[in-house]
Order: structure tokens, then C-alpha cells, then sequence
């Protein structure tokens, strides 16, 4: 089977925050806040993805008003913060919203993202995944999580659709 295959019928993303679409970095400031940096260009595949009516959901561990309030500026509003039964969570999700599993891409980089993605048709994840995650990613992306892996998968997915680079579909970054 040609893996771009598996590509062509996502219509979901799921996806998780720390060491995907942040580098896992956090930085502490003087004031006890944890601060995180997102990339621009998966800021603009997911602003596009959602205006083409692409589901985007994420589900992460972490909990920060500023990745909120960044993902909310994007379109996105299937985001579930401080989820600690991320399997569970995304089953919910999938019964709720009619999804088969085969419609669905899971990006994920460490061990709780381990079995939420096993259920999707197509697990993926960033270059510096953990090794657990890496032997069931059905595609490694070469990028590095925060460095542009999102837009990585979504592009794939919408240039398979016809989507891509059309004059129309501008998004904010």
C-alpha cells in the first residue's frame, strides 16, 4: 500500500501540544508562568485546515490560557487541555462526532499519546519522537515537533484534496 494513501481520506487531525506543536521546551519565567513557542507555518496549515472545514482537535496533558488563547486564534475549538485519558477522550470524541477510525490522524510524540494513536487510521509523529511512539507511527515526519511537523501532515492531506495553493484559501498565521 502507497502510504500517501493513507493521506488522502483524513479529515481530522488530532493532535498533541508539548513536543508537536511546540519543541517541548518550557520556559519558567521569574514569575512561576511556563511559557511555550508554536511555529508560524503550522500556525497557517491550521488556520487554512480549519477554514476548508477540516476537523482539528487537540488533545494534550498540559494546561496553559496562552496555548488556549493561540489555538482559539486559529479557528480551532475541539481543544481539551489537561486531559489525562487521552484514549478515552478521543473514543468520546470519535462516537460523538460519527468519525471512523480511518478518517483520522493522530499526531503524537511521547508515551500517553501511545494508544489514543494506535486507534486512528493514520499515526503519526515528529522526527524526535520518543522510540515507543516512532515503532507505531504509520509516518515519521522529518521535522522536529514545533519546527514545522504539523504543517508537515496537513499539507500532505490537503495538496492530495486539491486544497493547497489556491488563491482563495488564505489563513491568518
Amino acid at each position: 500500500m502507497n502510504l500517501l494513501s493513507l493521506f488522502k481520506p483524513i479529515t481530522t487531525f488530532v493532535l498533541d501540544v508539548d513536543g508537536v506543536l511546540t519543541d517541548g521546551t518550557v520556559h519558567l519565567l521569574a514569575t512561576g508562568e511556563q511559557t511555550r513557542g508554536m511555529n508560524t507555518k503550522d500556525g497557517y496549515a491550521l488556520g487554512l485546515a480549519v477554514k476548508l472545514g477540516y476537523r482539528i482537535v487537540i488533545i494534550s496533558g498540559g494546561r496553559s490560557e496562552g496555548v488556549l488563547l493561540r489555538l482559539r486564534s486559529l479557528g480551532i475549538t475541539d481543544i481539551y487541555l489537561g486531559c489525562t485519558q487521552k484514549k478515552q477522550q478521543l473514543q468520546d470524541y470519535a462516537i460523538e462526532n460519527n468519525l471512523q477510525w480511518s478518517e483520522m490522524l493522530y499526531m503524537g510524540d511521547d508515551i500517553p499519546d501511545y494508544w489514543p494513536m494506535q486507534l486512528t487510521g493514520l499515526p503519526t509523529c515528529p522526527a524526535d519522537a520518543v522510540a515507543e511512539v516512532k515503532s507505531i507511527a504509520k509516518y515519521v515526519s522529518p521535522i522536529n515537533g514545533g519546527h514545522g511537523c504539523v504543517r508537515d501532515v496537513i499539507e500532505k492531506v490537503l495538496k492530495l484534496n486539491g486544497h493547497w495553493m489556491q488563491e482563495d484559501n488564505i489563513a491568518s498565521k
